[in-house]
Protein backbone atom coordinates (compact mmCIF):
# COMPACT_ATOMS: atom_id res chain seq x y z
CA UNK A 1 0.00 0.00 0.00
CA UNK A 2 1.31 3.41 -0.99
CA UNK A 3 1.07 6.48 1.22
CA UNK A 4 0.88 8.74 -1.83
CA UNK A 5 -1.89 7.06 -3.89
CA UNK A 6 -5.53 8.01 -3.32
CA UNK A 7 -7.57 5.14 -1.90
CA UNK A 8 -11.06 3.75 -1.69
CA UNK A 9 -11.80 2.97 1.94
CA UNK A 10 -13.63 -0.37 2.06
CA UNK A 11 -15.07 -0.05 5.55
CA UNK A 12 -17.09 -2.93 6.94
CA UNK A 13 -18.27 -4.97 9.87
CA UNK A 14 -18.38 -8.77 9.46
CA UNK A 15 -19.58 -11.30 12.00
CA UNK A 16 -19.16 -14.60 10.13
CA UNK A 17 -16.78 -13.61 7.33
CA UNK A 18 -19.30 -13.18 4.51
CA UNK A 19 -19.22 -9.38 4.44
CA UNK A 20 -15.42 -9.51 4.73
CA UNK A 21 -15.30 -11.66 1.57
CA UNK A 22 -17.46 -9.11 -0.27
CA UNK A 23 -15.00 -6.42 0.86
CA UNK A 24 -12.07 -8.40 -0.57
CA UNK A 25 -13.88 -8.78 -3.89
CA UNK A 26 -14.60 -5.04 -4.00
CA UNK A 27 -10.90 -4.45 -3.34
CA UNK A 28 -10.08 -6.59 -6.38
CA UNK A 29 -12.31 -4.38 -8.48
CA UNK A 30 -10.59 -1.25 -7.21
CA UNK A 31 -7.22 -2.83 -8.11
CA UNK A 32 -8.27 -2.92 -11.78
CA UNK A 33 -7.96 0.87 -11.91
CA UNK A 34 -4.50 2.42 -12.06
CA UNK A 35 -3.70 5.40 -9.86
CA UNK A 36 -5.87 4.37 -6.92
CA UNK A 37 -5.92 1.52 -4.40
CA UNK A 38 -8.22 -0.16 -1.90
CA UNK A 39 -7.75 0.11 1.84
CA UNK A 40 -9.76 -2.54 3.70
CA UNK A 41 -10.72 -1.66 7.26
CA UNK A 42 -13.17 -3.04 9.81
CA UNK A 43 -14.77 -1.77 13.00
CA UNK A 44 -14.77 -3.44 16.42
CA UNK A 45 -17.92 -5.06 17.80
CA UNK A 46 -19.95 -3.26 20.44
CA UNK A 47 -21.08 -4.81 23.71
CA UNK A 48 -23.88 -4.18 26.21
CA UNK A 49 -21.28 -4.89 28.92
CA UNK A 50 -20.14 -1.42 29.97
CA UNK A 51 -16.85 -2.82 31.27
CA UNK A 52 -15.98 -4.69 28.07
CA UNK A 53 -12.99 -3.48 26.09
CA UNK A 54 -11.01 -4.76 23.14
CA UNK A 55 -7.40 -4.33 22.06
CA UNK A 56 -6.75 -1.49 19.62
CA UNK A 57 -5.63 -4.00 16.98
CA UNK A 58 -7.84 -7.00 16.06
CA UNK A 59 -6.44 -10.51 16.43
CA UNK A 60 -7.16 -11.26 12.77
CA UNK A 61 -8.66 -9.73 9.66
CA UNK A 62 -8.52 -6.13 8.52
CA UNK A 63 -7.26 -3.45 10.93
CA UNK A 64 -9.81 -1.21 12.58
CA UNK A 65 -10.51 2.01 10.70
CA UNK A 66 -9.50 5.38 12.03
CA UNK A 67 -11.55 8.51 11.52
CA UNK A 68 -8.51 10.01 9.79
CA UNK A 69 -8.60 7.22 7.19
CA UNK A 70 -12.26 7.99 6.58
CA UNK A 71 -11.63 11.74 6.32
CA UNK A 72 -8.82 11.31 3.80
CA UNK A 73 -10.30 8.64 1.53
CA UNK A 74 -11.04 9.36 -2.13
CA UNK A 75 -14.19 7.22 -1.95
CA UNK A 76 -16.01 4.90 0.43
CA UNK A 77 -17.53 1.42 0.19
CA UNK A 78 -19.54 0.76 3.35
CA UNK A 79 -20.43 -2.85 4.23
CA UNK A 80 -22.48 -4.58 6.89
CA UNK A 81 -24.51 -7.72 7.46
CA UNK A 82 -28.23 -7.07 7.73
CA UNK A 83 -29.72 -6.58 11.18
CA UNK A 84 -33.51 -6.32 10.94
CA UNK A 85 -33.26 -4.57 7.57
CA UNK A 86 -30.58 -2.15 8.72
CA UNK A 87 -26.82 -1.99 9.25
CA UNK A 88 -25.26 -3.70 12.26
CA UNK A 89 -24.74 -1.66 15.43
CA UNK A 90 -20.89 -1.64 15.30
CA UNK A 91 -20.85 0.13 11.94
CA UNK A 92 -23.59 2.54 12.99
CA UNK A 93 -21.65 3.29 16.18
CA UNK A 94 -18.54 4.15 14.15
CA UNK A 95 -20.55 6.46 11.88
CA UNK A 96 -22.11 8.11 14.92
CA UNK A 97 -18.64 9.32 15.94
CA UNK A 98 -18.12 11.29 12.70
CA UNK A 99 -20.06 14.44 13.55
CA UNK A 100 -16.95 16.61 13.26
CA UNK A 101 -16.29 15.26 9.75
CA UNK A 102 -19.87 16.18 8.86
CA UNK A 103 -19.40 19.70 10.26
CA UNK A 104 -16.15 20.22 8.36
CA UNK A 105 -17.45 18.72 5.10
CA UNK A 106 -14.51 16.30 4.94
CA UNK A 107 -16.45 13.74 2.88
CA UNK A 108 -18.44 16.15 0.72
CA UNK A 109 -18.34 15.40 -3.00
CA UNK A 110 -16.65 12.01 -2.64
CA UNK A 111 -18.30 8.88 -4.09
CA UNK A 112 -19.72 6.24 -1.79
CA UNK A 113 -21.82 3.10 -1.90
CA UNK A 114 -22.93 0.20 0.26
CA UNK A 115 -22.77 -3.60 0.31
CA UNK A 116 -24.40 -6.21 2.53
CA UNK A 117 -24.97 -9.87 3.33
CA UNK A 118 -28.17 -11.50 4.59
CA UNK A 119 -29.09 -14.90 5.96
CA UNK A 120 -32.36 -15.14 4.05
CA UNK A 121 -32.90 -14.16 0.44
CA UNK A 122 -35.62 -11.66 1.35
CA UNK A 123 -34.07 -10.67 4.67
CA UNK A 124 -33.64 -6.97 3.98
CA UNK A 125 -30.78 -6.65 1.49
CA UNK A 126 -32.27 -3.65 -0.28
CA UNK A 127 -33.57 -1.90 2.85
CA UNK A 128 -30.16 -2.32 4.48
CA UNK A 129 -28.37 -0.80 1.48
CA UNK A 130 -30.82 2.09 1.25
CA UNK A 131 -30.69 2.91 4.96
CA UNK A 132 -26.87 2.72 4.91
CA UNK A 133 -26.93 5.46 2.27
CA UNK A 134 -28.72 7.93 4.56
CA UNK A 135 -25.64 8.93 6.62
CA UNK A 136 -23.61 9.09 3.39
CA UNK A 137 -26.09 11.65 2.02
CA UNK A 138 -25.83 13.64 5.25
CA UNK A 139 -22.06 13.74 4.72
CA UNK A 140 -22.62 15.16 1.22
CA UNK A 141 -21.23 12.11 -0.55
CA UNK A 142 -22.13 11.14 -4.13
CA UNK A 143 -23.96 7.80 -4.20
CA UNK A 144 -22.73 5.00 -6.44
CA UNK A 145 -24.68 1.84 -7.26
CA UNK A 146 -24.63 -0.78 -10.00
CA UNK A 147 -26.23 -0.15 -13.41
CA UNK A 148 -28.25 -2.81 -15.19
CA UNK A 149 -25.62 -2.88 -17.93
CA UNK A 150 -23.90 -5.25 -15.47
CA UNK A 151 -25.14 -8.56 -16.91
CA UNK A 152 -24.86 -10.36 -13.58
CA UNK A 153 -27.67 -8.22 -12.14
CA UNK A 154 -30.05 -10.02 -14.48
CA UNK A 155 -28.39 -13.44 -14.15
CA UNK A 156 -27.98 -13.75 -10.38
CA UNK A 157 -30.01 -16.29 -8.43
CA UNK A 158 -28.46 -15.18 -5.14
CA UNK A 159 -27.47 -11.63 -4.15
CA UNK A 160 -26.87 -8.50 -6.18
CA UNK A 161 -28.93 -5.30 -6.47
CA UNK A 162 -28.74 -1.98 -8.32
CA UNK A 163 -28.33 -0.36 -4.88
CA UNK A 164 -25.04 -2.17 -4.36
CA UNK A 165 -23.48 -5.64 -4.10
CA UNK A 166 -25.05 -8.17 -1.77
CA UNK A 167 -24.71 -11.81 -0.75
CA UNK A 168 -27.23 -14.44 0.27
CA UNK A 169 -25.42 -16.37 3.01
CA UNK A 170 -28.18 -18.79 4.04
CA UNK A 171 -29.51 -19.46 7.53
CA UNK A 172 -27.82 -22.82 8.11
CA UNK A 173 -24.44 -23.69 6.71
CA UNK A 174 -23.00 -20.52 5.18
CA UNK A 175 -23.30 -20.38 1.40
CA UNK A 176 -20.14 -19.33 -0.48
CA UNK A 177 -20.11 -16.05 -2.37
CA UNK A 178 -21.42 -16.91 -5.84
CA UNK A 179 -19.68 -16.08 -9.11
CA UNK A 180 -22.36 -13.47 -9.93
CA UNK A 181 -21.93 -11.89 -6.49
CA UNK A 182 -18.15 -11.75 -6.98
CA UNK A 183 -18.57 -10.22 -10.44
CA UNK A 184 -20.89 -7.53 -9.08
CA UNK A 185 -18.57 -6.74 -6.15
CA UNK A 186 -15.63 -6.32 -8.51
CA UNK A 187 -17.65 -4.20 -10.93
CA UNK A 188 -18.76 -2.02 -8.02
CA UNK A 189 -15.18 -1.56 -6.79
CA UNK A 190 -13.98 -0.62 -10.25
CA UNK A 191 -16.90 1.78 -10.79
CA UNK A 192 -16.31 3.46 -7.42
CA UNK A 193 -12.56 3.83 -8.12
CA UNK A 194 -13.12 5.36 -11.56
CA UNK A 195 -15.73 7.74 -10.18
CA UNK A 196 -13.38 8.80 -7.36
CA UNK A 197 -10.64 9.69 -9.82
CA UNK A 198 -13.05 11.67 -11.99
CA UNK A 199 -14.52 13.58 -9.06
CA UNK A 200 -11.03 14.38 -7.76
CA UNK A 201 -10.13 16.23 -11.00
Amino acid sequence: MSESLPYILVLYYSRNGQTAELARQIGRGVARVSGIEARLRSVPPVSPDTDASLPAVPDSGAPYATRSELANCAGLALGSPTRFGNMAAPLKYFLDTTGDLWLSGALEGKPAGAFTSTGSLHGGQESTLLTMMVPLLHHGMVLCGLPYTEKSLGDTHTGGTPYGPSHWAGTGEQLPVSDDEKTLCQAFGERLARLALKLAD
